[in-house]
């Protein structure tokens, strides 16, 4: 049976954090930040919030870690569209308009020496509603990538969509077999994301 990586994951987010915050206290010199523990504020997608130092203007960021690999640097990105919770379908985060997220801190690159204690790691902003629109201008939607993960029903793993050029920009990945939450992501390049003005590296 598998099993789920949650608490697992708690932890290991947790140790993160330390590291994270001090990137930000480096690197975004015009924001004053603080870090959300309130459960119902995460759920909404709030785990950052960043303060404009002279404006005042604050922005909702959600953290988002490949904490499945740990040691290594991925070019890509996993958006989550869909997932399981006791055999029932969930919506993933990347499409919830339920979500307050207003920027993305995709956490990559995370290198540890020993266990749970993190080193280094790259930090990628993503805003979300420049990614969305981006999208939309791609015809990328919900509905549409519902339609071309049903027509592989059976399928585990890259699933290569006619609106992205698979080994640039991305694809669909389904892991119907080596994941209890049986996550359906959209794969994104970082780089494409960067050099299409959507995204940025920290630092």
């Amino acid at each position: 049976m598998l099993q789920s990586n949650f608490a697992s994951d708690l932890k290991k987010e947790q140790k993160l954090a330390v590291l994270l915050d001090a990137y930000y206290q480096k690197h975004v010199k015009h924001y004053d930040f603080e870090r959300i523990h309130d459960m119902k504020r995460q759920m909404q997608g709030i785990d950052i919030i960043l303060k404009h130092k002279t404006s005042g203007k604050s922005f909702f960021v959600d953290e988002k870690a490949q904490l499945d690999y740990i040691n290594k640097d991925l070019p890509t990105f996993a958006f989550e569209l869909s997932y399981e919770k006791k055999g029932i379908l969930k919506k993933g985060w990347l499409f919830d308009t339920t979500k307050k997220t207003q920027f993305y801190a995709l956490v990559t690159a995370i290198y540890s020496n020993e266990p749970h204690v993190f080193t280094s790691c790259k930090i990628t902003l993503v805003n979300r509603g420049k990614l969305l629109d981006f999208l939309k201008t791609k015809n990328i939607n919900l509905d549409i990538l519902k339609d071309s993960i049903s027509k592989s029903a059976s399928q585990n793993g890259k699933i290569i969509i006619e609106q992205l050029n698979h080994r640039t920009e991305g694809c669909l990945f389904v892991s119907r077999r080596n994941k209890a939450e049986k996550p359906t992501n959209l794969i994104l390049k970082l780089e494409f994301l960067i050099e299409n003005g959507i995204a940025k590296r920290l630092g």
